[in-house]
């Protein structure tokens, strides 16, 4: 079995983007079942607070000490790459937070077997829909439209459960050299770094495929 593991953070567009091609060429392989994918956690930000009193042009534009106008052009930007991949970036709408709690959430959606559509939800909400994913009664919203037991998410929510798994794999980043994300890790052999075109990861697992056990 070969094992893909998608190290993000539910704040980077490049890893919805990064995610919507890599699943496009792990669909179409005719080996796919030949593949395990599992996500890690990866804060860009992990001193980001839970609620600004700014909206993301204006904090995308502060921290690169650029104009108000560069960041609205980056992010329009990122909204057309988006279209060219069916996915709804409404820029506009994002709610700045801290992903901590919903790296958490993810990790819970692991255990149970849901962890995809956990993270699909997660990118949805934050990116698409404009909801405030720093906030528990929003990941707990989340986390019942994945699929996942309400009782089970707010019990994990209202504690410190996963906070360990979460730093875990920020920790296994910093082993591998990692300083930005989406990072694909291959088999622990190979890295694919970024939000590469489709046919890069698709030429990776075919590689893969070919390789003897």
């Amino acid at each position: 079995m070969n094992t893909i593991e998608i190290w993000s953070d539910i704040l980077c567009p490049f890893c919805y983007i990064g995610k919507r091609r890599f699943q496009a060429a792990l669909d179409a392989l005719p080996q796919k079942e030949q593949f395990t994918v599992t996500w890690r956690s990866f804060e860009l930000d992990p001193q980001a607070q839970r609620d600004y009193d700014l909206g993301i042009h204006e904090l995308l534009a502060r921290k690169y000490g650029r104009s108000l106008e560069w960041a609205k052009e980056m992010n329009a930007n990122m909204e057309e790459q988006g279209r060219q991949l069916g996915l709804e970036f409404h820029m506009d709408r994002i709610v700045p937070t801290n992903s901590f709690d919903a790296h958490r959430l993810m990790h819970l959606g692991k255990s149970l077997g849901l962890q995809d559509a956990v993270s699909e939800k997660l990118f949805a909400a934050y990116f698409t829909e404009g909801r405030h994913i720093g906030r528990k009664e929003t990941l707990l919203a989340i986390a019942q439209e994945a699929g996942l037991d309400a009782a089970r998410a707010q019990t994990m929510l209202d504690s410190d459960d996963f906070t360990e798994a979460v730093r875990q794999d920020e920790n296994e980043a910093q082993l591998f050299g990692l300083t930005g994300v989406p990072a694909f890790v291959l088999n622990r052999k190979y890295l694919i770094s970024g939000a590469q075109p489709t046919e890069i990861f698709t030429q990776a697992l075919q590689k893969l495929v070919g390789e003897p056990g």
